[in-house]
């Protein structure tokens, strides 16, 4: 189980002041769909929660051991972004091999679990491409594929699928929940598109005045 409990978190901009207030329960191989206007804390929660910011309070609890009391690098955490920034002049196995080692050093481990990964999400024929080459939704496999073969069990989405069209989009959202599922992982997802929740998300909050709200879909 994945708990987070009264995770808090303040600061001011300009002539306002922002409170967070997050507490949410998840368990393996289910997916939490998060909701919430633009600059409502989205992202800020999907931050404290991988140790990018420092909350003022609470915990962040997983396996009974609380995540606050490692550094970023050590938690069992990877977060997938809008933005994935993938290396253009690389190829997708390169790309994905970045996750393992930024030197793109690699043993036959290594090289292994790259191959396994690229058949896992359907892109093993494109390996030796450029990613310049691919189109926006095979783009954000190969991003995708670069989280998950860090093997860690929690996983946070923070918009990675925006900006996809219709299909490509519904095609990624029902990888994600087949991935989840067989690796049971605890996977947070943010969206602005209540559609993306109803399609794959076990359950709902909607992010207001700084609290989670769960919501019925």
């Amino acid at each position: 189980m994945l708990k987070i409990n009264s995770l808090t978190y303040s600061y001011k901009q300009a002539d306002s002041e922002h409170n967070y207030n997050f507490s949410l329960d998840i368990k393996a191989a289910e997916i939490v769909g998060i909701l919430g206007t633009s600059g409502s804390g989205k992202s800020t929660m999907l931050d404290l929660i991988a140790g990018f910011l420092v909350p003022t309070g609470g915990t962040v609890e997983f396996e009974e051991e609380d995540l606050l009391n490692s550094f970023a690098e050590n938690r069992p955490v990877t977060i997938l972004f809008q933005n994935h920034n993938l290396f253009e002049h690389l190829s997708v196995y390169k790309n994905i091999l970045l996750g393992i080692n930024r030197s793109l050093k690699s043993t036959p481990d290594d090289r292994d679990k790259v191959e396994n990964i690229l058949k896992e999400i359907a892109l093993y024929k494109y390996k030796d491409k450029l990613v310049s080459a691919l189109s926006g939704g095979q783009q954000q496999r190969v991003a995708l594929a670069r989280s998950l073969i860090r093997t860690t069990p929690i996983l946070l989405l923070d918009e990675p699928f925006t900006g996809l069209d219709y299909d490509t989009r519904v095609e990624m959202l029902n990888l994600l929940r087949a991935i989840t599922t067989q690796r049971n992982l605890y996977t947070i997802m943010v969206t602005h598109e209540i559609e993306d929740c109803k399609l794959i998300a076990d359950k709902v909050y909607r992010l207001k005045k700084g609290r989670l709200e769960e919501e019925s879909i």
